[in-house]
């Protein structure tokens, strides 16, 4: 299979239909890509599996690390259906693809009622003005971890 842009993504796409289809969720689909090769694939399966995070990007990252065993997809490309929400941008940042392409935007997302504006807004927002209280408690002891995590000497660093 040739490294062919339009190939992947029409896959996503028809992907983000199969899931319309299966009444599993929203209208995503997103596949990643190694070497030519689909390596993982998936669409949205929010309301199907009961998991908020289920998003088809997500999925995807998911599926390829395993298939890889890794949990970083640095010669990967991923392809999706929609410009990535906020929680799936983060999870492709951590996965750390070589890129990243879509179709449609968030804008077209929102015209479908898939509008996300309201977390970019919440991340720019203080702590404490935000829609969901976010309460700290019991730092002192949270922070001896992060210490331990500093000054192991066999931690798999990522």
């Amino acid at each position: 299979m040739s490294d062919n842009h339009e190939f992947f993504m029409r896959r996503a796409i028809e992907l983000a239909q199969s899931g319309i289809d299966k009444n599993a969720g929203g209208p995503f689909g997103a596949v990643i890509v190694k070497d030519g090769k689909i390596i993982a694939e998936a669409h949205n399966e929010v309301t199907s599996t009961n998991d908020p995070t289920a998003h088809a990007e997500v999925t995807a990252i998911r599926r390829a690390c395993k298939e890889l065993d890794t949990f970083q997809l640095d010669d990967c490309t991923l392809y999706t259906s929609c410009e990535p929400c906020p929680m799936c941008l983060g999870a492709i940042y951590w996965a750390r693809p070589k890129q990243v392409f879509f179709a449609g935007d968030r804008i077209d997302a929102a015209a479908v009622d898939f509008d996300d504006q309201f977390i970019y807004d919440e991340l720019e927002k203080a702590i404490e003005k935000r829609e969901i209280p976010f309460l700290r408690i019991l730092r002192e002891e949270a922070i001896p971890v992060f210490d331990n995590w500093k000054n192991k000497k066999d931690k798999q660093e990522y």
